[in-house]
């Protein structure tokens, strides 16, 4: 019964000092997908690689304290994949794919477009390149779950202020519509939708204000995974108990 927990740590450094790895060591997951390290391999200590006798693997990104993902497993993958075959956004540091007999992990971290004209502009091509991409994975016949922050917030229920965010990076239409081509037509399930259609069950908070205290958020965290292993999908939860980042681990447990 696997326990899969994706985690954007807004710097992996800064959530281990408030408690990330001792609370992942309570966790007894299977499997759990970090994205944001803003972290390279020499900033990397034991725990940071190998908490807890976990198998790390990490994709940095080139700039310095800047993006990263990793999966870590409690068992060894029989195959890993580093970045899914784009320059631009492999430089990024952005996705870790790790094969275990017929079930694929993924720690994605999508770019996002709030910074900037320039940076949505880079966060559509992403889009064009990652969808082909997603369709080719779905095609390969394995369970699959992709989780990370995919900073797209799907519906209208997926964050508080939707009115005053049409205009927004993270609920454009644009963005919105890729999200429901992903799930209508190349086939995957948003797994924590399925489980829980309950308003407000949101995984990213804004610092400024007083959005976390006031549970003003988003849900841009996500596990994406075929239809096969999300109909296994039992459980799920946000866990706020503790603040290790802006965001908060989201953990799903398929039967």
């Amino acid at each position: 019964m696997p326990k899969i927990i994706s985690a954007n740590l807004n710097g992996i450094r800064s959530a281990s000092s408030k408690g990330f790895f001792k609370w992942m060591a309570t966790q007894d997951a299977d499997f759990v997908c970090v994205q944001e390290l803003k972290a390279q391999a020499p900033d990397m200590t034991p725990e940071f690689l190998n908490p807890g006798g976990y198998h790390g693997h990490f994709h940095y990104a080139e700039k310095k304290g800047y993006s990263g993902t990793g999966v870590y497993s409690k068992i060894e993958p029989d195959r890993v994949v580093i970045g899914f075959g784009s320059p631009e956004f492999d430089a990024e540091g952005r996705y870790v794919r790790c094969d275990f007999g017929n079930l694929t992990v993924i720690s994605v971290y999508c770019p996002s477009g709030s910074s900037g004209p320039e940076r949505q502009e880079a966060k559509f091509r992403f889009m064009d390149l990652f969808l082909p991409h997603l369709q080719a994975l779905h095609a390969e016949g394995r369970e699959v779950v992709i989780c990370g922050d995919w900073n797209i917030a799907h519906k209208e229920i997926d964050l508080k202020n939707w009115k005053g965010n049409k205009k927004n990076s993270g609920f454009l239409p644009e963005e919105r519509e890729w999200m429901t081509r992903i799930f209508d037509e190349v086939g995957f399930v948003d797994v924590h939708r399925g489980l829980d259609p309950r308003e407000e069950q949101y995984t990213w908070w804004s610092n400024r204000g007083q959005a976390y205290a006031k549970n003003v958020g988003w849900r841009i965290d996500y596990h994406v995974a075929t239809p096969g292993i999300a109909a296994k999908a039992t459980t799920v939860a946000i866990y706020k108990e503790e603040k290790f980042s802006d965001h908060a681990p989201l953990t799903i447990t398929y039967a």
